[in-house]
């Protein structure tokens, strides 16, 4: 009978070439920049398409100096672009990547609660991704 492989840890890890010390320090600098709730909330609004300072204040419930300065922090890591439309910003992806990533990452934790749940003898929530 064929195992059937239900975890990550089952699985023969690829080969990779190690990182070098400027790559390392430039991964950690985007999970860094990708730590902050606020930010990852206005990612997931940016992920359906441009928006202006505005409109990121009124779909994220977020105060507007927290969504200017979280802006700029995701400026600076070049995970989004701002272009200018008369008087307004209107801000967008760069790095798309970054939805690839928080998606394996949910996954990853809607398994974890699902293996807890089960260990536990209780069945978890359907997560909503």
């Amino acid at each position: 009978m064929m195992k059937i492989q239900t975890s990550t840890r089952d699985r023969p890890r690829a080969a990779h070439k190690s990182l070098d010390a400027a790559q390392l320090r430039a991964v950690a600098e985007l999970f860094a920049v990708l730590s902050e709730e606020s930010r990852l909330r206005i990612l997931q609004i940016l992920q359906g398409g441009p928006a202006s300072v505005g409109e990121l204040v009124e779909r994220s419930g977020l105060k507007q100096a927290n969504v200017s300065k979280q802006l700029g922090i995701l400026l600076s890591a070049d995970v989004i672009d701002r272009r200018q439309d008369g008087n307004r910003a209107i801000y967008s992806i760069k790095l798309p990547m970054i939805f690839d990533l928080c998606d394996l990452v949910c996954r990853g934790v809607a398994r974890q609660a699902a293996e807890r749940a089960a260990a536990l003898g209780g069945a978890p929530e359907k997560a909503k991704f």
